[in-house]
Order: structure tokens, then C-alpha cells, then sequence
């Protein structure tokens, strides 16, 4: 196993440093060809937990403190993003669950829950689809097949919008509370603490998101993958926010009629950001995906 505490990526496209506010128990692991910074907490059946387009693995935080010690969680920075390695291409599906493949070998995970929000749920079903033999189920929250070109065009946006300079984390929470309304204090303070850093040259701080990786990440989504979808063969529950600006009901009534065997859930009065916005009831969907898978 090859995974030493957190340190700089010595590869060309190495993160920023962290915040000042230090986050406890990181890693990195080398996966193929890149160093994936993650968080390997708990003991028992394994649960990978990948994030959405921009984030970073301390998305997941609530959702591990409530799943406790009895499980194995790897919240995972994928590549691109967060204190991950950055490499100039390799955004796309193919790639993407490339690494989450080598981490699951590297680790020796053996067959995982994979639990993805947004780009990770894309993530985690084609790794599924790709790979069954390291995959036992999947929780895929608020992304499927189907999402409409001009909803990706509408991130993309975002993603360019969001690659910017701060003065101070007070201005990086200010940001942080009006492009996501119904996150709570404590998520916001998170995404702030993981997803920031100070920039090379001056007092400011600056996304630690590659900006041209989020690009190409966004352009690699507009590749639907109902035929991956249709290929999956491990149980899959599909999460969806009742005001999702991502998965909109038409898609997610064609991802069912794809699908009519997979669990399918919407939360009401919660939109895109569920893991953080309920992280109750997708740790509750995990829990009782491993139940069906383990027992």
C-alpha cells in the first residue's frame, strides 16, 4: 500500500498549499498515474465517496461522521480538484474512473460501495458498468444520464465564474453562501476551509479546483452514458433534490424508465447539494446499501 500523509504533489501540476486551519487525517495515494489526496477513516465494509464538479472531498464530512467508525470511508479529492494531482488532460469518464480503479486496487478495498454526487455519480456508475468485480453497489446522487446541454452549458458558467480571486475567507464564505443558498453554516465553512488556499503571488486566496481542468471536466459530462448506465448490473439507488437545477424531472423520469429496477429517492424542498444539505438520509440510503450488498 502505498500511502503517506499529506504533503506537495511533487508532480509539475501539484496543489496549493493547505489553509492555515489544518485538516486532519489526509492523505496521498498514488493511483496510476496521478496522486489522489484522500481520507481513509473507519473500519469495516468499504464505501468511496466522490464528489461534484469544483469540490472536494470534505463535501462528504457530515455524511461520514454520521455513517461512524463500523464503516470504511475513502471521501476521495479527484483528480483536478482539491489537493489532488492536476496533469493537463484527462477529464473525461475514461479517466476519471481510471484513478478511482487504481485507488480501489491500491487500498485493496476489495468491492466498494461507490457513493458519487454530481460528476462523481457519473463517475461511480460507469466505474460500475466498466467494473463490476470492484463495485457492489452504487448511491448516485442528483446526476444521470439525460441532463440537457443547456443545464451543462449553465455550469460551465459557473465553473469559469467561480475561478477567482478572494482578500479573505470571510469573502470566499460570502461567495460561497450566495452560489449555494441552502448549504448550512458548518458546509459552507467547509468548502471554504477544503476547497481554498493562498494563491502563489500575493495576500489572496484562490480556488484549488484547476480552472482548466473544470472546463475540460464539463465538457467531458456532455458525453451522456445511458449505455454504461443500462450496463450496470450492481443494485444502484438514484438520489435527486426536488429543486435540482442539474437533474431535471424529465431526466431523471427517463433515467427510471432506463432503470425501473433501481431504487429511485427524491428529497423534497432540497436542490443539487444533498450531501451537504442532508446528510441524515444519504448516509441512511449508504447504510442501507450495504446492508443489501453485505448481508
Amino acid at each position: 500500500m502505498n500511502r503517506v500523509p499529506q504533503q506537495p504533489d511533487p508532480a509539475p501540476h501539484a496543489a496549493p498549499a493547505a489553509l492555515p486551519d489544518a485538516l486532519p487525517g489526509l492523505a496521498h495515494v498514488r493511483a496510476g498515474d496521478v496522486g489522489l489526496c484522500v481520507r481513509d477513516a473507519g473500519s469495516g465494509p468499504a464505501v468511496v465517496l466522490l464528489h461534484g464538479t469544483t469540490a472536494s472531498l470534505g463535501v462528504w464530512d457530515a455524511v461520514v461522521e454520521r455513517l461512524g467508525e463500523t464503516v470504511r470511508t475513502v471521501a476521495v479529492d479527484q483528480r483536478g480538484h482539491g489537493r489532488s494531482g492536476k496533469p493537463a488532460a484527462g477529464y473525461d469518464a475514461a479517466a476519471y474512473t481510471a484513478d478511482v480503479l487504481a485507488l480501489v486496487r491500491e487500498l485493496e478495498l476489495g468491492p466498494v460501495v461507490a457513493v458519487g454526487h454530481s460528476l462523481g455519480a457519473r463517475n461511480a456508475l460507469v466505474l460500475a458498468a466498466e467494473h463490476p468485480e470492484a463495485v457492489a453497489g452504487v448511491v448516485a446522487v442528483d446526476y444521470t444520464p439525460y441532463v440537457e446541454p443547456e443545464v451543462l452549458d449553465a455550469l460551465e458558467a459557473r465553473v469559469r465564474g467561480g475561478d477567482r480571486a478572494f482578500a479573505s475567507g470571510t469573502d470566499v464564505e460570502t461567495y460561497l453562501r450566495e452560489r449555494y443558498p441552502l448549504l448550512p453554516a458548518d458546509a459552507v465553512r467547509r468548502r471554504r476551509r477544503y476547497g481554498y488556499a493562498p494563491a502563489a503571488a500575493g495576500p489572496t486566496l484562490r480556488p484549488l479546483a484547476d480552472p482548466a481542468a473544470m472546463v475540460r471536466t464539463v465538457d467531458g459530462l456532455r458525453r451522456d452514458f445511458a449505455a454504461e448506465t443500462a450496463a450496470v448490473r450492481v443494485p444502484v439507488t438514484l438520489l435527486r433534490g426536488e429543486h435540482s437545477a442539474i437533474v431535471s424531472p424529465r431526466a431523471f423520469a427517463a433515467t427510471r424508465e432506463l432503470r425501473p429496477d433501481f431504487r429511485a429517492v427524491e428529497l423534497a424542498g432540497l436542490d443539487h447539494y444533498l450531501p451537504e444539505e442532508d446528510p441524515h438520509t444519504v448516509a441512511d440510503e449508504i447504510v442501507r446499501m450495504l446492508d443489501r450488498t453485505t448481508g
